[in-house]
């Protein structure tokens, strides 16, 4: 399985359009080679390099597995909160220095349940736990400018 952005290349530098400097709308995405067994898909984007800890930007769950292209600025699935308090695209917006953004895709043999309103990423990684077929991750670049 892989994901892939004609924005960004892996380990490169997300265009300021996509952060809190910019639009602050999530890229384009593109899949290839899903699993044909898989029922769903997950997109968890998260910031490892916040300083509290893993921040999440973005976590989309049952997105439909035949999806080859998730749009700029579209919701293909179910969202969950974020750590912006949101159920939507929260960019990339360090306080100091270069983050990674590491856009996790997973690929799970079952449709999940719908998460309650207030679900975070914790409850989507236990209804996912047993489940995943297959991973793939894209990892983008960004630090504030002045």
């Amino acid at each position: 399985m892989e994901i892939t952005s004609p924005e960004f290349q892996h380990n490169a530098v997300l265009p300021a359009k996509f952060t809190c400097q910019g639009q602050d709308i999530s890229p384009r995405l593109e899949i290839a080679d899903v699993p044909g067994n898989a029922k769903s898909l997950v997109l968890i984007v998260d910031d490892p390099d916040a300083s509290r800890g893993n921040w999440d930007h973005w976590l989309v769950y049952n997105i439909a597995p035949t999806t080859t292209v998730i749009e700029e600025d579209s919701a293909p699935g179910l969202q969950c909160l974020n750590d912006f308090q949101r159920k939507d695209w929260g960019g990339p917006c360090p306080p100091k220095g270069t983050h990674r953004y590491f856009f996790k895709l997973f690929a799970l043999d079952i449709e999940l349940p719908e998460l309650p309103d207030s679900g975070r990423k914790e409850d989507l990684l236990k209804a996912m736990q047993g489940h995943i077929l297959d991973k793939a991750e894209l990892v983008g670049l960004y630090k504030k400018t002045p």
